[in-house]
This record gives structure tokens, sequence and C-alpha cells, in this order.
């Protein structure tokens, strides 16, 4: 029965041996499509029951991929791709970008950066479309300032990840809630409280760093405060609770509004931008409904029990409960190089974890986001960093950027120590 149970695990190692070495023989490890390796896996997942007829395997399967929980998370999805494309092409990164640069002092103009990618990415949601915005204008503004490019790229990764962790619109934020069963808002009180320690220490680093001022000029109109206004209040509204799908709802208005009336678009545009946003979440979606699938067949075939035994027999309290959860969301990222797709495969089993040992839902929602980006914010093959160098034309390297990533390391150490520090009950 034990190895039955070892067995039901197989289409998880499947996914991840289509999925990795074809990146580690060619150097990318976004060559393998994700969605084809999850496939592959679902059809091993699919044929692996023993003793059942294909027709009662499928019911399993799609009982899994249409989960309501999976569903909701996929809803979401859409709309948070609809609303960061549709406030993005109304101008609002473009704006929010000016704004900080003309307020910001000459002097912090890296910390500026800093801070400047955590907002983008928090109301944007997307840490690479961060990293993307920002990274020609961290690349120009280290020149300007004589200090090395890497720094500069890195406190942009290093906001970027700020927002992908806290945004309320983010996949992970969202892939992380809705596995673990909370609420947006509780899980953000929980997931601040962890890393503003490391935002706070990372903003002090930068603003000590030497550096020649230049001059630049940023000019900037009333518009550009305009352009503000879905972020703020997509913000708000979800820091206050507000119904998520109607915080998006609003934001997609707003942000339309604001753009037909500044002639960024007109009506038809408007909503061909909300289609190519929604069309853009359309591979997390799918690879959502596979990993509910491939789940739910791994849960029914005992794989899910055999984990919660396995790793429970070396889980002393929560303490070692907690660990479990940041250890294996970590893990699964290395190996995806996705922190969606790590929280998505590892969301099933933490909840099983912080069911057992009484850990409360947006604590361990909490844990698995941070971990996650840590992860990804720091691996050299990671979307984050990989853009970065795409950008920098080849004038950066990995390892450089790596050197001053200081905030996802901080946010790795925080981790540990409000885990190690924490009294239990």
């Amino acid at each position: 029965m034990k190895d039955l149970k070892i067995k039901a695990l197989i289409p998880i190692g499947v996914f991840l041996i289509i999925y990795l070495i074809p990146g580690w023989l060619s150097g990318d490890f976004y060559r393998m499509p994700i969605i084809i390796s999850f496939l592959v896996a679902a059809f091993v997942a699919l044929f692996m029951a023993p003793g059942k007829k294909l027709t009662n395997k499928m019911e399993v399967f799609t009982k899994g991929m249409g989960h309501p929980g999976i569903m909701m998370m996929c809803l979401i999805f859409i709309l948070a791709g609809a609303f960061a494309n549709v406030a993005r092409e109304m101008g609002a990164v473009d704006a929010t970008v000016n704004i900080g640069l003309h307020y910001l002092p000459q002097q912090v103009l890296i910390a500026g950066l800093f801070i400047i990618g955590c907002f983008i990415s928090l109301a944007v949601g997307t840490s690479v479309g961060t990293v993307v915005a920002l990274t020609p204008v961290a690349i120009g503004l280290g020149e300007a300032i004589d200090i090395n490019a890497a720094v500069a790229v890195g406190a942009t990764i290093g906001g970027a990840m700020f927002g992908d962790n806290l945004s309320m619109i983010s996949d992970t934020t969202i892939a992380a809630t809705r596995t673990q069963n909370c609420q947006m808002k509780d899980k953000f009180r929980a997931n601040i409280k962890l890393v503003l320690p490391a935002a706070i220490i990372s903003l002090i680093i930068y603003l000590l760093m030497p550096s020649t001022a230049g001059e630049h000029t940023i000019t900037i109109n009333w518009i550009d405060y305009i352009k503000l206004i879905p972020y703020l209040t997509v913000l708000i509204a979800a820091v206050l609770g507000m119904n998520v799908f109607l915080v998006l709802s609003m934001g997609i208005i707003l942000a339309g509004g604001i753009g037909l009336i500044t002639e960024d678009f007109h009506f038809w545009s408007f909503l061909s931008s909300i289609n190519n946003g929604m069309q853009g979440m359309a591979e997390i979606v799918v690879v959502s409904m596979l990993v509910g699938a491939i789940v739910e067949v791994v849960r029914v075939n005992g794989g899910i029990d055999y984990l919660i035994t396995h790793i429970g027999k070396r889980t002393k309290g929560q303490k070692g409960a907690e660990f479990s959860i940041a250890a294996l969301t970590g893990i699964v990222n290395v190996f995806t190089a996705n922190n969606t797709i790590a929280i998505l495969m590892s969301g099933p089993i933490v909840k099983n974890i912080a069911d057992k040992f009484k850990i409360a839902p947006q604590r361990s929602a909490s844990l698995m986001d941070t971990a996650s980006c840590f992860v990804q914010g720091t691996l050299p093959y990671g979307a984050q960093i990989l853009a970065a160098i795409g950008l920098a034309a080849g004038a950066l390297s990995p390892f450089e950027i790596m050197s001053y990533l200081f905030y996802p390391y901080l946010m790795g150490i925080t981790v540990i120590l409000s885990i190690a520090l924490k009294k239990t009950c």
C-alpha cells in the first residue's frame, strides 16, 4: 500500500523531468512550454489509477480540473490580466515612473528605483512586467549617477518582488489565498508584517550607497496624477476587504474611462485591451486547471496522504510545520522557476500540513508566497533576472545582478526568523 501511494506521486516527477531536462540541456529553462509539460504529466496521472475504468478516471480528473477553488482562481486571473493590461495601455505605468522620478532627490535615485518598483508591482501585480518597465530606466540612471548598473537593476528587481509578494492582483497572491482558503486582506496583513522589515533595511542600504548625482529632468502634468487613480483605488479597496471581483471590475472601468477621456485609446481599442489582457492569462488558467486535475488524481491515489504522513513524521510542532511549508514551496520553485506554479503545486499539500498543525490559513499563504518570491527573485534562470539581462543587451550577467539583490535575500532571512522566533501555542 505504501509503494502504491509513492507511485501516486509519479505524475509530479514526470512534469519536473520533462520541464527541466530541456532547460538543463539547452541552458534555457523556458525552452519547454510549461503547458506541454503539465499536459504530459496529466495524461500519466489519468491512466495511473489501478482497477478503474477510463470513465471513472476521467470523472476524478475533471472533478479536480473543475474544482470551485480552481475555477474561482481562474476567474480572478482573467480579471487581473484585463485590469493590468488596460492600466498599462492607458499609461499608468509610465505615469507612475515619471511622478516618482520627478519628486525624488538626485542623491536617492537608486533607493527611489526600489520604491517605484515596489509601487508599480504592488499596483499591477506582476514582477516581470515591473522589471521590463523599469530596467531601461535603471540602466540609464546607473550611467547618469556613475554607479554600477547591476546595483540599479538589483534595486528594480527587489522592488518588483516586493509587490509580486503583496499585490492583491498578483497571481502568486491569488494562488496562495485560494489554495489556503483565506481572504486576501488577511493574507496581506500577515504578509506585510513579514516583509516590511526586509524592505526598510533594503531601502536603508540603497540610501547609504554613494553615488555621483547627475541631472535628470522629468516633465509631468495633471494627467499623470489622474492615471494613478485606478492603481490607488484597487489597492485601497482590496486592503479594505472589498470583494476581489468588484475591485478588479471597478479598476477596469476606471482605467478604461480615464483612457477614453485622455484619448489613449478609443472604445474599440479599450475592448481590445481587455481582451488581450484576458488572453495573456490563458496559459496560467490552463495550467491551473491541469494542476487541479493532477493533484486530485494524486490525492485519490493516496499520494497526498503519503506526503503528509512522510513530512509529518519528520515535523515536530508548528515551527517544524512552518519550516516544512517554506522549504517545500521553495524547493518546488527551484525546479519549476515559476513562483505561481510552485504555489499551485505545493498548495494542496501545504493546506493539509497547515490544518494538521493548526496553522492559520493567512499564515500558511504568507509563508508560501514569501518563500516562493524569495527563491524566484534570486534564481539566475528566473524570468525576472533573464528579462533584466535581455534588456541590458548583454552588459550584465546574472551573477552580477545577484550580488545586489538585497531585498530578496533579506526577505528569505525574515521568513526564517519569523518562524524561529515565533511563540507556538
